[in-house]
């Protein structure tokens, strides 16, 4: 209880400190009144209607989330700039009462000047425009990325075989079937070889898939289409009601994916072979560092395998690269991941700049990497969660090429 009065009181010192620009551009009630509506209504749904574990990440939580971060980041950088104000203000004062100087007829401190709070509110005013763009456009402005990578292993009948990568399509969070139809249709028209999914189709639970079956089940490649777990596919951020709710759960999305056309790797691997030769594919269930659940087994999924296949493994956290991927015997050529999001916000102008708070977590994020003549591409997923927008990290469909060095030469 004290932990949660001592949070309203900080909440409610924040939002008093925020508002005086606010009051000091305008004099109109009503906007005072209006502001106090939205903000008291935000925290509100955030403190009192929040995250319910038996229901799990809901699209309305996504939108309260979403809000309370377009007021938050508005609110940071209007504070930011009114406290310089206010120590050019302190040290004015100071100043004057040491010199004699007569700083203000109001008192100690001279008046706020208005100019200041226009220019804060104006500056404040781009974050907060920018998250309320990426969550009625951004979330569904979905980009095809494309890269060519060169083997020198690479058997010679795959020499141009083309992947389509997705990740992260956190179904719970939809609320635009036309729109998620539309992406569907982006991945088809890629015409790929084949189509991988690197994990989290659901926020919580399998019953979030029903609607969205029949439409990915739309997706079509001639090697077919491959999937993997991702940390949210387990329902382990749910409170189910018993222990057999949640297997009855998993075995759900396991058909699920069936319905879908989707093979599910759970720490196994396939051949897909082409004109005599093969190319070994390999899923593994989530492992990531930290906290995340760890139910990868690296070693069972390549049991029956040679070292000098040519390997593309799937594994939805970018941390199992480094941690076991990396420093395992066997070479992995390509290695698929997704779980970061790009963190949905960040800035990319090819060449110049590729920047994301993703970085301060994950050191393989956004993109490919190479490391000993290994890769991994980290695909940014095609969903969102939590934000229900995206800004600058759109979502994204990786078509990648492989290409056998000698054949460009």
């Amino acid at each position: 209880m004290l932990r949660w009065t001592l949070f309203i009181l900080f909440f409610a010192l924040f939002e008093w400190y925020a508002f005086q620009a606010i009051k000091t551009v305008t004099q109109n009630r009503w906007i005072w009144l209006f502001y106090s509506i939205i903000v008291i209504s935000i925290f509100g749904s955030l403190i009192w209607g929040g995250y319910n574990r038996s229901e799990g990440m809901t699209v309305s939580f996504n939108y309260a989330i979403g809000s309370f971060l377009m007021l938050i980041a508005f609110q940071i950088l209007l504070i930011a700039f009114l406290f310089i104000e206010d120590l050019a203000r302190i040290f004015q004062a100071i100043y004057g009462y040491l010199t004699g100087n007569k700083v203000s007829d109001a008192g100690f401190l001279p008046s706020r000047r208005k100019f200041v709070s226009q220019i804060a509110l104006g500056l404040a005013s781009i974050p907060l425009t920018s998250l309320l763009y990426g969550m009625y456009k951004g979330r569904y402005n979905y980009k095809v990325l494309q890269y060519e990578l060169t083997y020198d292993d690479l058997p010679e009948a795959f020499d141009g075989f083309t992947i389509t990568q997705i990740s992260d399509v956190h179904s719970g969070s939809f609320d635009n079937a036309k729109k998620v139809q539309y992406g569907i249709d982006l991945i088809n028209r890629q015409q790929s070889d084949v189509i991988l999914f690197t994990g989290d189709f659901v926020n919580n639970q399998t019953s979030e898939l029903d609607p969205w079956i029949d439409i990915f089940a739309q997706l079509k490649a001639p090697f077919g289409k491959y999937s993997v777990m991702g940390n949210h596919d387990y329902g382990d951020y749910m409170q189910w009601p018993s222990e057999a709710a949640k297997v009855e759960n998993f075995e759900a999305f396991k058909k699920a994916h069936q319905s879908m056309g989707f093979d599910l790797l759970l720490n196994e691997s396939r051949f897909l072979e082409k004109d005599g030769q093969r190319l070994a594919l390999i899923g593994v269930e989530n492992w990531g560092a930290g906290r995340f659940k760890k139910a990868g087994d690296l070693n069972k999924a390549v049991s029956g395998l040679q070292a000098t296949d040519f390997k593309v493994l799937m594994t939805h956290d970018p941390s199992h690269w480094e941690a076991e991927v990396l420093p395992h015997p066997f070479p992995f050529h390509l290695t698929l991941s997704g779980h970061t999001h790009g963190m949905q916000f960040g800035i990319e102008i090819p060449g110049w700049i590729k920047w994301s708070p993703a970085q301060w977590r994950y050191k393989q994020w956004a993109g490919i990497y190479e490391r000993d003549q290994q890769r991994i591409n980290v695909n940014r997923g095609f969903g969102f969660l939590a934000y229900p927008g995206r800004v600058g990290m759109w979502p994204e469909v990786s078509v990648i090429t492989l290409r056998r060095t000698s054949s460009l030469t």
